[in-house]
């Protein structure tokens, strides 16, 4: 099945009641219940950043934040990379971290990106050009480590 998914990136202001409201449905969803990790998702950081959604229709398939230099670390970041379980094996997570990657290089300009990852995922980011740059530390019962895509 070939997936085309619309692309929309917003600053959180910008974003509807409805958009919201699918990306916090889809984090929790994912990082929260299907992980069992309880943990406070909504963190004060969303407000201060851009909100990238892949939509097939009306659907959320997949979703990320977009971290201006400064916020996070001293370069941009992309965090809460989450793809819908109804459109795993299709491919959206490398679309969208494909898109991720891109929508930083427009909004902040051409620069490093670093990002905490599960651990299980270090192949995954590895694929987009990441290195691991920290020893693994534990996040919400989870392990996690930095990782860093040169630019």
């Amino acid at each position: 099945m070939m997936l085309s998914l619309q692309w929309d990136c917003k600053f959180f202001s910008r974003l509807s009641v409805d958009e919201l409201y699918a990306v916090l449905q889809l984090r929790s969803e994912v990082f929260v219940v299907e992980q069992n990790c309880i943990f406070l998702d909504i963190d004060n950081k969303d407000q201060l950043c851009y909100h990238l959604m892949g939509v097939d229709g009306n659907k959320l398939a997949a979703t990320s934040r977009l971290i201006a230099p400064g916020i996070c670390y001293n370069e941009m970041s992309i965090g809460r990379v989450v793809a819908s379980p109804k459109y795993r094996r299709m491919g959206v997570g490398k679309l969208l971290m494909a898109a991720s990657i891109q929508a930083c290089f427009d909004l902040f300009g051409k620069g490093d990106i670093k990002i905490g990852a599960q651990l299980y995922l270090k192949k995954f980011y590895e694929s987009f050009g990441f290195v691991q740059t920290s020893d693994v530390y534990l996040e919400d019962g989870i392990d996690h480590i930095e990782m860093i895509r040169k630019a």
